[in-house]
């Protein structure tokens, strides 16, 4: 190929041949997709996956329930360690007076067994909020399995102290005592625990821990 003459060139003169280069460039050229496969040249333009292939699918949802129950096991860790400091409180008062009066073998077991129980209840309060960060955090039989077994733990708890205050002699049919008041604040305190574990033994629960749930997406 060559040059146009310039109207103002001498006609005599040789034009100078240079090379043909092609059409100008207009886009940029294909990119490379995975597995040497070339899209059409119509329609609308694939997806651009990265090198590493198309995006992970999406984490199921976390059930509405375990929500609650975790919540309420917060609720009733709270509970637990205030009610476990004022029954440390009371039982280090009834044994210092027991001291003072010259000791007493009864009293000296009630404080062995207040002490004892307040340790329990305030390990108890530590893995309900364990359990509830665990099944808020992170998906699997294990950490929902912790939660459970704290609630339970929670209702043991709850049933001795029914059956410990009923055998005091302030528990009767007749009178309704000091001991017959805490019985009721017993069951009080059982139904936080009580709803949660409910809440955490349902279906959609259960197989969203197992991890059978794939048909729930976030």
């Amino acid at each position: 190929m060559t040059h146009p003459a310039s109207p103002w060139s001498d006609p005599a003169t040789e034009t100078e041949p240079v090379a043909y280069a092609g059409p100008p460039v207009s886009a940029p050229p294909p990119q490379p997709y995975p597995g040497g496969w070339a899209p059409p040249g119509y329609g609308w333009p694939p997806q651009q996956w990265p090198a590493y292939g198309p995006p992970a699918p999406a984490r199921p949802r976390r059930p509405g329930q375990v929500v609650a129950a975790a919540v309420l096991s917060f609720v009733q860790a709270a509970a637990v360690a205030l009610s476990s400091a004022y029954l440390l409180l009371l039982a280090s008062t009834f044994g210092f007076l027991a001291t003072e009066f010259g000791g007493d073998a009864q009293a000296d077991a009630l404080v062995t067994e207040a002490t004892v129980v307040t340790v329990v209840q305030l390990l108890s309060a530590v893995a309900l909020v364990v359990g509830g960060v665990l099944v808020l955090n992170r998906r699997g039989r294990g950490t929902w399995a912790t939660l459970v077994a704290a609630l339970g733990v929670q209702l043991a708890l709850s049933l001795y102290w029914v059956v410990r205050l009923s055998t005091l002699d302030g528990f009767s049919d007749d009178v309704v005592g000091p001991a017959a008041v805490l019985v009721v604040g017993v069951l009080f305190f059982t139904a936080a625990p009580a709803v949660a574990l409910g809440l955490l033994l349902v279906g959609p629960v259960r197989r969203w821990a197992a991890g059978t749930d794939e048909a729930v997406r976030r």
